[in-house]
């Protein structure tokens, strides 16, 4: 096993091996710094290791900063993503697949004006919501009324795809990824970035003598079913989400209250639940099936900054359900604080 802690030349170490720690490596790896990351267990192994990957945008009405960030971060994805899979020669599963959402009645879909027209005011006018009763789809909920509501800024990726696919894209830049081994902060000398999920907002809370987060249990399974150009669906609150490799993941659940981390009842609930919504998808097997703690800030808003009293020492944590929609962003916005000492967080995303 690597020893995490020998004498190695790194400006910048990065502690967890999700999709904020790996993406803020690789960001900074492309600006020239020499990075290093520490995973305890493997790549993905906690929040980013579940299968939905569904990069969908905030409701365009009530504008704010945490909106305008996510948006920024969805359309950096493009090239962001390119660029991954180019240096690794891997895919990462990103697709702009789009999305649709089934209306209940007529009465539903006069209510969607008014986010409709915000979608067109706020996000590039070709991606921008509208409804529609004839989709071109292989794979379609049911609609009660008849109509859905669409948008094309709505993406995909394949998580488990994509942090392999990161891993070596640092590596073939002359980055490390050690997995399996903890890292020893005496032995390690340089800045340090925590994206440590949910286990890192448990020991902020404790370093902070005050809560800023907590883990929420996540549920999700993959079906095997081939309808890779499909659009993504969102029903009754189930993320419907086709994969490029032939899959479609089925989630996730958000459970406060849970007696353990494993699966259980409640992921067949949410499979069943998903085979009603979808009757294209009622003999589709279920290949995996994944639970996990998602890391979720008392703010709702991704926590980013310099940890307080820890000289040298950098948080990104709090992605809970989007992370990988934000990485991106949330990337650029700690390379420019750690690497150039530019502080451009938003007030809301700060960890004071």
């Amino acid at each position: 096993m690597p020893n995490p802690n020998r004498s190695v030349s790194a400006d910048i170490t990065v502690i967890g091996g999700g999709i904020l720690g790996l993406c803020c490596a690789w960001e900074m790896i492309r600006r020239g710094a020499r990075v290093r990351v520490i995973e305890g267990k493997r790549i993905g192994a906690g929040s980013s290791g579940g299968h939905v990957g569904a990069l969908a945008p905030h409701a365009p009405e009530n504008w704010n900063e945490k909106k305008a960030f996510q948006l920024d971060s969805l359309l950096m994805a493009v090239d962001f993503w390119a660029e991954v899979e180019a240096v690794s020669g891997s895919s990462t599963g990103y697709a702009r697949s789009g999305r649709l959402q089934p209306v209940a009645d007529a009465e539903a879909a006069e209510n969607l004006r008014d986010r409709i027209a915000a979608s067109a005011r706020q996000w590039p006018a070709e991606m921008a919501m509208r409804l529609t009763d004839r989709p071109d789809a292989p794979l379609l909920p049911q609609s009660p009324s008849g109509i859905w509501l669409e948008d094309r800024l709505t993406a995909r990726i394949n998580p488990r795809a994509a942090l392999a696919a990161l891993a070596e894209a640092i590596r073939a830049r002359g980055g490390e990824v050690i997995e399996g081994s903890a890292a020893r902060l005496q032995d390690i000398s340089g800045p340090v970035l925590w994206a440590t999920g949910a286990k890192g907002l448990e020991s902020l809370s404790q370093d902070l003598e005050r809560a800023v987060g907590k883990g929420v249990k996540g549920q999700s399974a993959l079906l095997r079913f081939d309808a890779s150009d499909a659009p993504q669906l969102f029903a009754e609150g189930i993320h419907i989400v086709p994969h490029g490799d032939g899959s479609v993941a089925v989630g996730s659940t958000s459970e406060n209250e849970f007696a353990h981390d494993r699966v259980d009842a409640r992921l067949d609930e949410i499979v069943a639940r998903a085979r009603e919504i979808c009757p294209q998808l009622a003999e589709a097997p279920v290949i995996d099936r994944w639970s996990g703690l998602r890391p979720r800030a008392k703010s709702r808003a991704p926590l980013l900054g310099r940890w307080p009293g820890r000289h040298g020492h950098f948080v990104a944590n709090g992605g809970f359900k989007i992370g990988f929609g934000m990485a991106p962003k949330i990337a650029a916005i700690m390379a420019d604080l750690m690497l150039d000492g530019v502080d451009a967080i938003p007030g809301g995303f700060r960890l004071t």
